[in-house]
């Protein structure tokens, strides 16, 4: 299994780049075309909603949407996936970044809480409490 990187993702969903864009894509097809699943860490992860948001004025809902088709796909395979689907749902809920969800859904996940946060707004997320 390959993995991507963040850039990759991006040339695939913004489309700003029109030969990165037909490697991206020649990439995924031939991985699809072959029955592989391509491989998502959760670093990545992190780094794609972040570059959507704050390089591309993707607004929250728009960066929700596309994490959710991304997690939902078949041809990815997400690192910790059902840590990031639960971060998701917390970030859809909460006025946290999504990076602090996510640390909050990993934490739980391994069954190691509360996540201690000195951030107001992440410790309102589930599992997350504030250090004072």
């Amino acid at each position: 299994m390959a993995a991507l990187d963040t850039n990759v993702l991006v040339r695939y969903l913004v489309r700003d780049d029109a030969t990165q864009l037909a490697s991206a894509k020649r990439l995924i097809r031939t991985c699809v075309e072959e029955g592989r699943t391509l491989y998502i860490p959760v670093s990545v992860s992190l780094e794609l909603e972040w570059m959507l948001r704050a390089n591309f004025g993707f607004s929250k809902a728009a960066v929700i949407q596309i994490l959710s088709q991304l997690l939902s796909s078949a041809e990815l395979t997400f690192e910790s996936e059902d840590a990031l689907e639960l971060a998701l749902m917390l970030y859809r809920e909460a006025s946290a970044d999504y990076s602090d969800c996510v640390h909050a859904a990993l934490a739980a996940r391994a069954g190691e809480q509360p996540l201690w946060t000195f951030d107001r707004a992440a410790s309102k997320v589930d599992g997350v409490s504030l250090l004072t």
